[in-house]
């Protein structure tokens, strides 16, 4: 199976993959939550069982002065509303006159977060990411400082994970941009997850490499890379499908307040699965071979036939 021949028709599918999230993501965006704008976050439950059209919910929310609010519904009886800081006193007065206009409703999450806080947060967070990228780049390398080139790895596990960065944060932007879902502290938790899993499971394609390294000093860099992706595929595979369905009744049975969270797993997973095999091995043979050289070289003029 030679699947490091084919690598660039694996780099062409994640661009195409990655692509099409990133043009979302310029033209519009990530939907932060109010864990990183600032706001309330009001969620009430009717005891009718049904809950309210989300537009009249805004426009009620209008009227009472308080624009810019978004609600979202939960569930067959519930909605959540996100809107501007609002106090003890705010908040009973958009319950009184909700439950008023829709039929009675109670309170079932009520939760205020100030805009330095949330600043602080989306700081943190990229630090964090910074900082873990850095740190996965100084073990790995010291880890396999018994092959030659040991930093290649390092910075192979690095690219697949911002490659599994890229993939989940333009499925955001999609969504966000489709279904109004919006990044919240669980969905930074669901990304710095997937950062973990994509090193784990490429540290495992490395690990089988390093090995082959040693042990086969004469076959060609290319051909060990391929040996030790097709040993490590059955292994890399099962244990990611094991994941991946369970990730999968979770979002079909699961709740709906967590739907969100463990689509992003979902996807981070299966993207840090395929990067891990398809990708973070063949950026080491591309980087080996010096591909690079010859992808913008003109070819040479075929003598014409006699």
């Amino acid at each position: 199976m030679n699947i490091m021949g084919k690598r660039y028709w694996f780099f062409g599918l994640s661009l195409a993959i990655i692509i099409p999230g990133m043009i979302f993501l310029a033209i519009g965006g990530l939907h932060p939550a109010i864990d990183f704008t600032g706001g309330s976050l009001l969620q009430l439950q009717f005891t009718s069982g049904r809950a309210p059209q989300p537009a009249a919910v805004e426009q009620a929310m209008s009227r009472l002065g308080i624009a810019g609010s978004t609600v979202q519904t939960v569930g067959s009886d519930s909605i959540a509303i996100q809107a501007q800081q609002m106090d003890t006193t705010t908040k009973d007065k958009v319950v009184k006159a909700i439950s008023a206009q829709f039929g009675a409703a109670t309170v079932s999450q009520f939760q205020s977060v100030g805009p330095a806080l949330g600043s602080e947060v989306a700081q943190r967070a990229a630090e964090a990411v910074a900082l873990a990228a850095v740190a996965i780049t100084l073990y790995i390398t010291y880890a396999f400082r018994r092959v030659a080139n040991a930093q290649r790895f390092g910075i192979a596990a690095v690219v697949a994970m911002i490659h599994d960065v890229c993939v989940v944060i333009g499925v955001e932007a999609i969504l966000g941009h489709f279904l109004g879902w919006q990044a919240d502290s669980l969905f930074l938790t669901a990304l710095l997850t997937v950062i973990g899993f994509s090193v784990h499971d490429t540290i495992v394609v490395f690990d089988r490499i390093r090995e082959n390294e040693l042990t086969y000093k004469r076959v060609p860099f290319e051909t060990i890379v391929n040996h030790s992706v097709v040993q490590t595929l059955d292994r890399s595979i099962n244990t990611s499908l094991t994941v991946l369905l369970t990730l999968l009744a979770l979002a079909l049975f699961g709740g709906e307040t967590t739907r969100h969270f463990v689509l992003i797993l979902l996807v981070g997973m299966a993207s840090g699965t395929y990067s891990s095999i398809f990708n973070a091995a063949a950026i080491l043979v591309v980087w080996e071979n010096r591909e690079w050289h010859t992808w913008f070289r003109r070819r040479s003029a075929q003598p014409a036939a006699s």
